[in-house]
Parts: structure tokens; sequence; C-alpha cells
């Protein structure tokens, strides 16, 4: 079973910064082996992928956050982030962090919402402008 628990949203202003943290906790977990990446849903609208990070450390990255927000990740400390910067109102949503099981060998792409079989409970981004 893995954990993961989201933190770092808030309100910011257009054009700020902001960073999100997931924490994985579980018996025995790591986060090597995974998919893992970044799931938003504003009110009354879909979730959307945002971004993932491949178990060899490629990312991908929605079109609209492209060359504003990064996903780095610390193995050692078992920890996800978000890196969103030059924010827009459009970004305003809950955001989750997602992971996959060790064994999903198929594409981690954002767009693949059904491999990510762990989501945290998610925390609030919103963008005023």
């Amino acid at each position: 079973q893995v954990q993961l628990v989201e933190s770092g949203g808030g309100s910011v202003q257009a054009g700020g910064s902001l960073r999100l943290s997931c924490a994985a906790s579980g018996n025995g977990v790591t986060i090597t082996r995974r998919c893992m990446g970044w799931f938003r849903q504003a009110l009354g609208k879909e979730r959307e992928g945002v971004a993932t990070i491949a178990k060899d450390g490629t990312t991908q990255y929605l079109d609209s956050v492209k060359g504003r927000f990064t996903i780095p990740k610390d193995n050692v400390k078992k920890s996800l982030y978000l890196q969103m910067n030059s924010l827009e109102p459009e970004d305003t949503a809950m955001y989750y962090c997602v992971a996959t099981r060790t064994d999903y060998s198929g594409n981690c792409e954002p767009r693949t919402a059904g491999a990510y079989n762990y989501w945290g409970q998610g925390t609030q981004v919103t963008v005023s402008s």
C-alpha cells in the first residue's frame, strides 16, 4: 500500500510561484520504479494530467504548463515535487499526487490517468489575477 500526502498549496497572485510536495510512505515503499506525477481538477471540470516523471527520469507535461512547471523527484526522501512558476488563474485547481504500481509497464504520460492506482488527498492551489 502506498500513501501519498500532498502539501504546499495555497493562494498566490498571477505570475507568482508555488512548490507542491508529495510524500510517499508505506511498508517498504520506494518510488524509484513507479511512474509518478501530478493531476489537477478545477471546480466543475474533469481531472487532467499536469506532469509525470517516468522511472528513468523522463518527464512529460501538459502543453499549457510547459516552460512554467517542472516535476523534480527525490528518491531518497521518497518525495515528488511540482515547481510551479508564472502561475496563471487557469492553474487554479486541486492538485493531486499520483503513482503507478511498480509492475506497470505502460506509458507514464499525463493522459493515462487509469494507470495511476495511488492518489493523494489533494492540495488546493488558487491563483488570483
